[in-house]
């Protein structure tokens, strides 16, 4: 996640960089399940599958939508939940005692409030009973976890939240079928100042997730080193990966990073996600739980979601 790159968006909005690179190539939409008896996530053999056995490709910092460069989306989050995604990532921040989706600073990209962000999130529960999604919000202020609770509460969103016995072991989630049954359809992650005592389904990230670097510029991604948490056991925790590219730029004497908008096409593809998902196999013998994509629409990513899955 990029939370520590500076993004001058005022500086660049008259230069090449605030005009990326759309390719033409979409998502597939989920295949067609007719006939079968229940489809979970869009496919009967996900059903019977733990939730730590599934691989879900995301899209990063997923409220940031447009062509600027501080934007990592084409599509907004309905839009992205109704191409198929069902992992969205996305980066809070405090403005006015108020929490804001904003990109690095409320200066440089602010998407509006929480609350906008989770609805569309509430309302896609609502009209699909056999999905289930993750969610992964970044707080690097610190933002009390109930003040979060208090949004999730407010739009009805807390309900459907998955509550675990504490922090279980990988083999210990339930199935997607069964995380169906319930009706507890969303899993909660937050990367920082997580409190179960107070708030139970919001889920310390690094209890449960190791997570490769980020701000990547090679575009080979020929690695999945554990960045985060610090000598994270991959043997016990699920995996991410952040395959999503950056470029170095030089604005006014400084070094920033933005999103490497005219490799999308390359790197959502197929070949590329796969590549480096089959390292972390060979480095950690696992397929990764997660991969986050900029600009999710272009390129292959539910393509490298069955494929991972097997399906």
């Amino acid at each position: 996640m990029r939370s520590s790159t500076l993004l001058l968006g005022s500086a660049l909005a008259g230069t090449a960089f605030a005009a990326p690179y759309r390719a033409a190539s979409r998502l597939d939409l989920p295949h067609d399940v007719s006939g079968r008896d229940q489809a979970c996530n869009g496919f009967s053999e996900l059903c019977g599958r733990k939730y730590s056995d599934v691989t879900f490709v995301g899209a990063h910092d997923s409220a940031f939508v447009g062509v600027l460069p501080m934007d990592n989306q084409f599509e907004d989050v309905a839009d992205q939940l109704s191409q198929g995604i069902r992992f969205l990532q996305a980066q809070s921040h405090s403005k006015n005692n108020a929490i804001e989706l904003c990109h690095t600073s409320c200066i440089i990209k602010d998407a509006g409030p929480l609350k906008n962000f989770l609805s569309p999130i509430k309302s896609f529960l609502d009209g699909n009973a056999n999905e289930v999604v993750t969610l992964l919000l970044t707080n690097g202020d610190g933002i009390s976890v109930s003040a979060f609770d208090a949004v999730f509460q407010a739009i009805g969103l807390a309900s459907y939240a998955y509550v675990p016995s504490g922090v279980i072991a990988f083999d210990a989630w339930p199935t997607l079928s069964e995380l169906i049954s319930s009706g507890k359809r969303l899993v909660v992650f937050m990367d920082y100042h997580t409190d179960t005592s107070k708030v139970d389904y919001i889920l310390d990230e690094f209890s449960f997730i190791y997570e490769t670097p980020f701000d990547t510029t090679d575009p080979k991604f020929a690695q999945c080193t554990v960045d985060r948490p610090p000598n994270g056991d991959t043997t016990k925790l699920m995996g991410l990966v952040n395959h999503f590219l950056d470029v170095e730029i030089d604005i006014f004497g400084e070094q920033i990073l933005i999103p490497d908008t005219l490799k999308t096409g390359k790197t959502n593809s197929l070949a590329s996600i796969t590549a480096q998902t089959s390292l972390c196999v060979s480095q950690h013998t696992r397929t990764p739980n997660f991969v986050l994509l900029d600009f999710i629409s272009v390129g292959d990513a539910l393509k490298a979601q069955k494929q991972l899955n097997g399906l």
